[in-house]
């Protein structure tokens, strides 16, 4: 690990996106942001085609998103728009695609916090809820638990009529030939596993300011591959993975989640710029340096009071997305991504 500060100076230095001017940019009316994951992204490994396919995802969900929040919708429906649409997309590691376990099934994990009234749901342990983005807002909105897990969350979402899937539904290819290549080289110490080259960090998330100031957060994950023990890293927990207060920001987390648990990184964004005064840019950054330096990696999304949107991570590329009312609209997967250029924008904003 004796690299790792020049590594994390170096990613950081990039993970504010291109076009973020030194001058603060007028109050957005509204504003969202999204993450399709973070992780050691090879532009050599992408090929044109993935990654034209990579990008067209990450639009499409910010496009839902933004026509919520464009139509004078609420923070939380975008978020659900955003993610919902990721979780059903196999290119991620949410729902749909998901990483699979050491048995080769899936355990998917959820949660949802709005900003206004500091509400939250979380659910871990899935196999058969379709969206589990719509199970964790569930929960929050029926108001008596906030975590559930396995067993009683998959009750909890029939009772509530929420889409059932089969588990095979859940499973691609490619997630087999992942867990089997992981199961060989915990056998053979001579076989690598390179998890990152399969994109691990593929957890979906998004976070939104809408025209009435209301915040809301929303992350859902399949794990890592190969996870044991019904394994829950930071997606699921509130402060975690996940936190929404109107006072300070909302923010999502991907990466390394038993580092995001013991850095409370969510909260610790939000709590650093309520108390401190620190702009979303530099509290994200704060935390996740600290993340780095406990030896972990990924990023966070974050939209602030003010509908400032941020990105940070220490790895060397997160699928990501940002938009807002001033006309903003980019998405990038490398730390030196361009935003998209704006005849894209244009037909964006129509």
């Amino acid at each position: 690990m004796a690299r790792l500060p020049k590594v994390l100076a170096s990613a950081l230095a990039l993970s504010v996106p291109a076009g973020v001017s030194a001058q603060a940019a007028p109050q957005a009316e509204w504003s969202i942001a999204i993450h399709g994951g973070a992780g050691t992204l090879s532009r050599d490994a992408m090929t044109p085609a993935r990654e034209a396919e990579y990008t067209a995802a990450l639009q499409a969900a910010l496009d839902a998103g933004a026509a919520v929040l464009r139509d004078g919708g609420e923070a939380q429906d975008a978020v659900v728009a955003v993610v919902t649409l990721l979780e059903d997309d196999p290119l991620f590691n949410a729902g749909r695609g998901a990483v699979l376990t050491w048995e080769g099934g899936v355990s998917l994990d959820a949660s949802f916090m709005r900003g206004d009234t500091r509400a939250a749901g979380a659910a871990a342990g899935l196999a058969h809820v379709r969206h589990p983005i719509l199970l964790a807002r569930a929960i929050m909105e029926d108001g008596r638990h906030v975590f559930l897990s396995g067993e009683g969350a998959e009750e909890f979402a029939a009772d509530q009529g929420l889409e059932r899937a089969e588990t095979e539904w859940f499973i691609t290819p490619r997630r087999r030939d992942s867990l089997e290549q992981f199961r060989a080289a915990q056998d053979d110490p001579q076989v690598t596993f390179n998890e990152d080259a399969e994109h691990r960090y593929g957890t979906v998330g998004a976070v939104a300011r809408d025209v009435r100031g209301n915040l809301a957060a929303g992350t859902s994950t399949g794990g890592t591959t190969g996870k044991r023990w019904g394994r829950i890293g930071d997606s699921p927990v509130i402060g975690a993975g996940t936190y929404a207060d109107n006072r300070a920001c909302a923010v999502s987390a991907t990466g390394t989640g038993e580092y995001f648990l013991r850095a409370g990184v969510a909260q610790g964004i939000c709590a650093l710029m309520r108390l401190s005064g620190m702009g979303p840019q530099e509290a994200a950054d704060q935390l996740i340096v600290e993340v780095g330096d406990m030896g972990g990696d990924g990023g966070v999304i974050v939209v602030s009071a003010q509908g400032e949107a941020a990105f940070s991570f220490n790895t060397s590329g997160m699928y990501r997305g940002r938009a807002d009312s001033n006309g903003l609209n980019e998405v990038a997967i490398f730390t030196d991504s361009p935003p998209v250029d704006p005849p894209m924008q244009a037909a964006a904003e129509h």
